[in-house]
Formats: C-alpha cells, structure tokens, sequence
C-alpha cells in the first residue's frame, strides 16, 4: 500500500496547488488514474474501499468507476460478503480490454511476447540472426510483430502500443544513437516501427527493460533499490532506485559492461579497453569456450551446449564457468560499493547458468566487497528468465495506454 500512500500524497498535493490555478480536469484526471490503480492492483474491491483507501468522496469514486466501466477497463464481478449493510459489489480490472507486444532485441535474436493489459503472455515468438544489418534485423522485427498479431483475440483496444528493447543507447525520441555489438548508429526504430503498425512505440534500453519486468513481476518485486545485471551477448545494467527505475540524465544510464576493469585490455567494439563485458558475458564465455577447443571443430559452441556439458562434469567448462562468475563477481562488487543496494538481480541469458555461477560471483563479492554494503544486499537470478526485457517492456507500452499519454508532471 505503500505505493498508493504516495500517489494519494501526490493527488493531494496537486489538488491543493490547483485551488490556486482552478483546473478540476487535471484533479479528475489524477482520482481517475489513482481509482484504475487501486482496482487493478487489490481487485477484487469495492467502490466504499476504493474511496476509503484513497481517501476520496464515494459519489466521486462511483461517478469515475462508471466511465472506467463505459471504457471496459473495469467489470462488475458479484457481490462481496456484507459488513453489516448490503452486500458490496466487487470490481475488477479487465486486462483483456486490449494487448502489447514486448520486444527484446538481442545481439542474435529477437524475442517477442504478446501480453493482455497485466501482463500475462498470451503469445510469444523466438528468432535468431547472424546478419546484423539495421534493415536485415528491422525486417525480422516486423515479422515477429506481424506473427504475434495473427492470433491476437478480439478485444475492446486492440493492440494498444509495442514496445522494443535494445542493446544500446537511446535517446527521447526512440533512435538507437548507438548499438556497438549490432554496429548501429542513429538507427530512427521507433519512427520506422510506428510508420509500419500505427500504434504508439516505446523503444528502451534492454536492461532498463528487464529491471523493471523484474520490479512488476520478478525478483524484484519486494526491493527498491535494485540493480539488474543483463548479461548476455554483452552487458547492461538497470537500476531501480528507490522504487524508480532511474535513467540518467539524458536516457543514457546503465552502460555498466563498457566500465573498465583493465585498462591494459583488449579493444572493445565500444571504442575504450578493458571494458567488463569482454571479461563477463556470453560472448566471452564462448570465445573461453573456443580457445580451448572444447567443442569439436563440427560443432557449433553456444550456450546451450556448453550447460549440457557442465551438466556433465565437463572439468574445462566447469572452470570456464567458474572464471566468467568471477569476473561478473568483479563489476557487481564495484557497482554495490557505489550504489549500496538492497538486491542484485542476474538476468538474461547467462541467468540459465546460474548454478554454475553463482559459487563464484559469491566468493568475489566476499572478499572484495565492503563489509557495510555486502551485509545488506541479496544476490539473485532472474525469475522471469529471458523473458525480463520483453515483458518489462510491454509494461512500458502498457501503462502509457492507461495513462492515454498524458504525462502529469508535479513539483512538490
């Protein structure tokens, strides 16, 4: 309830400021937004517990949960148990008043989900490439959008938005600036996405994605100062800080992989050397991999093969493993003594690894971390998998629909 306290606080907050500036749109605006809240977080409910809750008149919640039912993105499901007077009638979001498509737009793949209004997958889709080229990938996008869209049910909104995370930089307006392991620059995604589907896109950074998939439905759900490791391919990080996926001043945040760890290191694609990715992701497990031939020259190395080894006691893998633990175990240590979070999350696809890893990120934050940050921080793996990204993404796309995308911005 912490989370309605505040936005109560807020509506609060606002209506006073607008006594002064006389604008009783934006405070039926803010009640209408904080009523959907309420009902979609602790439905099934009562309209007398939605206004006790929010502290708001009853014929105010009554005459707003009308146009949310007019809208259908509210239902009557029965009556609940009487208190005394009569029995209360129970309301309940309807999350198949429309859909959203999630994107996560990897190094070598693109995974795709269709989700209804809270989230759960209804369709998903995976693909691999090896061609990277900005309208080779943007093509493969569109068909992945394309193929969920065949079996979207029948609803109210239809496709209410898409959202798209990807490996790299972007700015307000939804260009990837820069993707170093796609070599992208100033690619327009959101423009040529929206040009091609006319719904609103959101185009994020992947980690961002994934850190706040895991705040809504994941590990992260009981912490809010959190950082969200995205290992795959290469690295990001999310950070979550004090319940608010933070971002930077530009957008640009969470460009932890290309921190340097060795400053006499190989060149990265990003331009600087020693960056932690070269040392800690999936690309660097399976150039590990490669170098001591582990794998038959026939056989193509990929993660997957390399967990069945480990799965076999494959001694080599297993020390591979073992090095890639203690180098994420290096960069999470600098990140928990800078940021003293409450948890730490491990996702993307190197998560699958985690019984291989885990030993040895512990170890490397034992003895490197400072005893006052280490005492307080959960180390964790994904709960959500691969799929944090894309459904963190799909809450993006969903919740600018319920919010009709009109920001309310408040100064306290």
């Amino acid at each position: 309830m912490e989370l309605f306290e505040l936005l109560r606080q807020i509506g609060k907050r606002v209506i006073n400021l607008t006594k002064l500036t006389g604008n009783p749109h934006l405070i039926k605006k803010i009640n209408k937004s904080l009523v959907l809240e309420m009902i979609q977080s602790e439905g099934p409910i009562s309209r007398a517990d939605v206004a006790q809750r929010l502290g708001l008149n009853k014929g105010t919640v009554s005459s707003l949960v009308k146009e949310l039912m007019d809208e259908e993105l509210v239902y009557e499901i029965g009556h609940g148990e009487s208190s005394g007077g009569r029995r209360p009638v129970l309301l309940l979001f309807n999350e198949k008043a429309g859909y959203s498509i999630g994107i996560d737009l990897g190094v070598h793949y693109i995974l795709g989900v269709l989700t209804d209004l809270r989230g759960n997958i209804i369709k998903e889709h995976h693909v691999t490439f090896h061609h990277k080229e900005y309208s080779t990938v943007l093509a493969l996008i569109k068909e992945t959008i394309g193929y969920l869209l065949n079996d979207m049910p029948n609803s109210r909104y239809g496709l209410v938005g898409i959202g798209i995370g990807v490996p790299g930089i972007v700015d307000k307006t939804g260009t990837v600036l820069f993707a170093p392991n796609l070599s992208w620059r100033n690619m327009p995604l959101k423009n040529d996405i929206e040009a091609s589907f006319h719904v609103p896109v959101v185009i994020d950074n992947e980690a961002n994605a994934g850190a706040y998939g895991e705040k809504r439905c994941g590990a992260g759900q009981e912490f809010d100062n959190i950082i969200y490791v995205s290992a795959g391919i290469g690295i990001g990080v999310g950070l979550v800080l004090n319940g608010d996926l933070y971002k930077g001043t530009n957008g640009f945040s969470g460009e932890s992989g290309h921190m340097t760890i060795d400053v006499n290191g190989p060149i990265c694609r990003c331009g600087s050397k020693g960056c932690w990715e070269l040392y800690a992701s999936e690309q660097a497990l399976l150039e590990g991999a490669q170098s001591l031939s582990i794998t038959g020259e026939e056989e193509a190395i990929s993660l997957e093969t390399l967990l069945e080894l480990a799965a076999q006691n494959n001694e080599a893998v297993l020390q591979l493993f073992a090095r890639i633990g203690h180098f994420l175990g290096i960069g999470i240590n600098n990140l928990i003594n800078t940021f003293n979070p409450q948890q730490v999350i491990i996702g993307n696809r190197l998560s699958m690894a985690k019984h291989w890893l885990e030993p040895a990120i512990q170890q490397t934050i034992d003895t490197h971390t400072l005893p006052f940050h280490r005492e307080s921080v959960s180390i964790h793996f994904s709960k959500l998998s691969i799929y944090s990204a894309a459904l963190g993404i799909s809450f993006f796309a969903i919740e600018d629909f319920l919010k009709k995308g009109e920001r309310i911005e408040v100064f306290l």
